[in-house]
């Protein structure tokens, strides 16, 4: 991915740092515009991918919504170009305050998670003479084939409201004087890279809303969520999601009704492949079946290894070694879980090499923090 001038440039730079392909990101958004243009769907954003203000902006400048999970990401949101009009706000965990900010904001909907919620958004409302939207956040049990950690739309998750529950929570949303129930939402987990689950969740769409049609309901805005997956092996190969045969399968199996609008949250499929996290070999430190090559980074840039198990495609920028050798790739965190990867081959690696880790846009940089009181890391840019 990484030419010559790059590698130079980045020889100047401190390490750790996230640098983001700019052009990368614009076909990107190029691509998802008219895979969702084809249809009429649209697109939400999720900011809790990547909330740098760079990359918000270019993703607002494409007309795209936010989908946000806290009160500072409607904020940020709005900061960053996104109207109120186009953002959305979910999380089973919304404190009053969040709320308010909100609906004071006018925001497109909140989806709701629990019927406590509906009642205080509604009481809130009233407060601020309003009239909120709301999406009721169902679980369609339905197994997305990804991490545990981040599959959610089960009926056992914390997320959502049981999907066999949906009348029971209609017939309460529809006595709220200070709410507008104007959709379902649904999230059926992240990385999915098998579209059957997408398949059967516009199934499940379909045979929910024909529930509320039998109550004389015809709700105008159904979202499905996001989660579509990229490659973390190969990213090369495959720098761009394959946003439009997904669009095919929800337009071949949903049952999208009269004036009524279909909307997505993508949050990495749009940003984790035009990042990459660079950092610093310090210590080569031979081993009985490896050698630990100790990095500037840790767990406090890059977590996901160490929270999820997950695995980044791990690339010496800087040897002109022909021989190979065995490493595992680890930080400077004092805790034994700060490690990126084990038992990987790489070209011999010596102190000063440079370290990409690759497919970082997403839930990177905006996870890092400052255990160990490191210093968060740096930025930068393929257009200043």
């Amino acid at each position: 991915m990484f030419d010559r001038d790059s590698i130079k440039r980045f020889e100047t730079l401190d390490t750790p740092f996230y640098y983001y392909d700019i052009q990368l990101l614009r076909k990107t958004l190029t691509q998802l515009k008219a895979a969702v243009d084809k249809y009429g769907y649209k697109v939400h954003y999720a900011l809790k991918a990547n909330a740098n203000t760079r990359i918000l902006k270019e993703i607002s400048s494409f007309g795209f919504g936010a989908d946000c999970v806290s009160g500072n990401e409607v904020t940020r949101a709005l900061e960053c170009g996104f109207p109120a009009s186009k953002i959305v706000f979910a999380g089973v965990g919304k404190s009053d305050k969040e709320i308010e900010t909100g609906i004071k904001n006018n925001i497109f909907c909140f989806n709701v998670e629990s019927l406590q919620e509906l009642e205080v958004i509604n009481k809130i409302a009233g407060t601020e003479g309003k009239l909120a939207n709301v999406a009721l956040r169902l679980n369609p049990g339905i197994d997305a084939h990804t991490n545990k950690c981040i599959n959610t739309g089960l009926a056992d998750s914390k997320f959502g409201i049981d999907f066999n529950k949906l009348e029971e929570t209609v017939t309460a949303a529809q006595k709220l004087n200070n709410i507008k129930l104007i959709g379902l939402h649904f999230h059926i987990g992240s990385q999915i890279l098998d579209k059957e689950p997408y398949r059967l969740l516009c199934q499940r769409s379909n045979e929910m809303q024909d529930k509320l049609s039998l109550m004389g309901l015809d709700l105008p805005e159904i979202n499905l969520g996001g989660g579509l997956g990229v490659n973390y092996d190969d990213p090369d190969s495959e720098p761009i999601p394959d946003f439009e045969s997904l669009m095919d399968i929800i337009h071949a199996n949903l049952h999208v009704r009269e004036k009524q609008n279909v909307h997505f949250e993508f949050g990495r499929a749009i940003v984790a492949q035009c990042g990459t996290m660079v950092a610093k070999t310090l210590y080569i430190k031979p081993a009985t079946q490896t050698n630990f090559a100790i990095v500037d980074a840790g767990f406090t840039d890059l977590i996901r290894p160490a929270l999820y198990g997950a695995r980044h495609k791990i690339e010496n920028l800087s040897s002109h070694y022909a021989q190979h050798d065995k490493y595992d790739v680890v930080g400077p965190i004092c805790e034994s879980t700060d490690v990126f990867d084990t038992g990987i081959t790489l070209p011999k690696t010596v102190r000063g090499d440079l370290i990409a880790f690759r497919t970082a846009g997403a839930y990177g940089e905006i996870m890092a923090s400052r255990y160990n009181l490191r210093n968060l890391p740096s930025v930068y840019y393929s257009e200043n």
